[in-house]
């Protein structure tokens, strides 16, 4: 059965309002070295850019998806989109790092506030098995499409109007958006509400923040320093009381009991996965682009093709092996992909050739297009209609944890990395490298770290500098590698066994 045209214009409209948070973040992936130069950030700070918008969306998307069953997901959507589009405007008039970061995370708000009804007006339109498919390759398509644009677009936008204007385009999108939603999507609520769970919300950010100023912190503090010990230590215990506070709450945020079911629980950990091994690196592949392989905000625009159009076609081969396969066999394919995808980056983080580089990115996206649309499908379909808020939001949350955490993580990993190749390498060549220059060179701002070095020629200092953040991102790659390939095992075991 084919969808209705009103079925076909809603499914735009809430797509494109997913989509606008893909445009922004990896927009803004393309611009983060020029935000490091203008606002002269340290590499902690350029995290936070990212990671401060991620923090808020993923915390908070759970309580968004609950009140949007509770109040109306149109109403609810209206609402995101107003705050994601007035705080955009915010985030191009900071006039420092931290303002910026701040600005973020309130545009974090607003996403939330965004997708996780959109995602549960979707869910609630299609509910025939073969329309749901369909509506959710579709998405995915959208998704994949903006990918590949909006590298391009930042590039664009960097060369020709600033970065601010990376953040100042969300908000005509924004206005044109609520303007659709209006005679396009039906109010539609969950017909028994529930009441909203603030302890569970503020234990749940609390051990988000926690883990993520943790994991910033490491490379400056040390690992084993009582600061980032202290602060593993918090994210933890607040996760644990997390856990326990929603199992004895009558309305509680989680919905524990959709977990009983092991498709869900390995649907939830394969977009967990793919999410920190993959969709991440929509905004640490254009640093590698511009810090290790030495092109400009455009032309990493431009590298990020491979990537963004394998993430544009494969959600359509995955609907289609799903088809022939079953859930455990195409998620655990898509991860294992995932996996070989980011150790031939490794190779070409080590100094090799462009066609390890297009390779590596084109079969990393494969893998994210195989996962991409498949997890949210298994997810969504796991849950009857009426549960669609909670199933969106429990989605959506583990995509952005993973992106929260696995940023996070990479991040640290990439800044380690090139700190101690940094020293090694201009230590090998007889030169030195104050602290100054060293900390520029790690946020990637060159241009300041030679100006720190005024004894070492221009042209010897990019070449080390580039090769050090090879080196830093060879050990970025590696550890996503890992992640992937333990999480394919770990998904085809969980989900095997009830597919038996």
């Amino acid at each position: 059965m084919n969808p209705s045209a009103a079925q076909r214009a809603l499914l735009i409209v809430a797509s494109a309002g997913c989509a606008l948070t893909v445009l922004d973040t990896n927009v803004v992936g393309v611009v983060l070295p020029t935000i490091a130069h203008d606002l002269h950030a340290s590499f902690a700070d350029i995290e936070w850019v990212i990671t401060s918008y991620v923090l808020c969306f993923a915390s908070l998307l759970l309580p968004a998806g609950a009140i949007a069953d509770r109040y109306g997901r149109k109403r609810v959507y209206l609402f995101g989109l107003t705050v994601f589009g007035l705080s955009s405007v915010a985030c191009g008039l900071a006039p420092s790092a931290a303002a910026l970061y701040l600005a973020r995370a309130v545009q974090g708000i607003g996403a939330a506030f965004q997708i996780a009804p959109a995602l549960a007006i979707i869910g609630h339109a299609f509910t025939e098995p073969q329309q749901r498919a369909r509506a959710w390759a579709a998405w995915g398509t959208v998704m994949g499409l903006t990918m590949v644009l909006s590298p391009l677009a930042g590039g664009l936008i960097n060369r020709y109007v600033g970065w601010p204007w990376a953040f100042h385009i969300n908000a005509p999108i924004c206005f044109v958006l609520g303007l659709a939603v209006l005679p396009v999507i039906p109010e539609s609520r969950d017909p028994v509400p529930r009441t909203l769970d603030l302890p569970g919300m503020l234990l749940f950010s609390g051990a988000m923040f926690c883990l993520t100023w943790a994991l910033i912190g490491g490379p400056a503090h040390g690992w084993a320093s009582p600061t980032v010990l202290g602060r593993l230590a918090a994210g933890i215990a607040l996760g644990v009381a997390f856990v326990v506070v929603e199992r004895y709450r009558a309305h509680p945020m989680l919905d524990l009991s959709l977990f009983r079911g092991a498709p869900f629980v390995g649907a939830v950990l394969a977009m967990f996965a793919y999410a920190a091994a993959a969709q991440v690196m929509a905004s640490l592949l254009p640093l590698f682009l511009q810090n290790a392989r030495g092109d400009d905000a455009l032309g990493a625009g431009i590298g990020m093709l491979p990537f963004a159009l394998a993430m544009l076609v494969f959600p359509h081969v995955g609907r289609r092996l799903g088809q022939r396969l079953s859930a455990h066999d195409i998620l655990a394919l898509g991860l294992v992909v995932t996996a070989i995808g980011n150790a031939i980056l490794v190779l070409a983080a080590g100094g090799g050739d462009a066609n390890w580089l297009v390779t590596g990115m084109a079969v990393l996206g494969t893998g994210g297009g195989l996962l991409n649309g498949e997890t949210q499908k298994a997810i969504m379909g796991t849950v009857p209609a009426d549960r669609a808020g909670m199933a969106s939001g429990i989605s959506t949350t583990a995509r952005f944890a993973g992106i929260l955490l696995g940023f996070a993580t990479l991040g640290a990993a990439l800044a380690s990395g090139v700190h101690d190749a940094a020293v090694q390498q201009f230590s090998q060549a007889g030169l030195g490298l104050s602290g100054m220059a060293l900390d520029r060179l790690v946020v990637g701002d060159f241009e300041q770290a030679r100006a720190a070095s005024p004894a070492t020629p221009a042209a010897t200092f990019d070449a080390l500098a580039h090769a050090s953040y090879g080196i830093g991102f060879a050990h970025a790659f590696l550890l996503a590698g890992a992640v992937a390939a333990l999480a394919a095992i770990v998904v085809w075991t969980c989900m095997r066994r009830r597919d038996r």
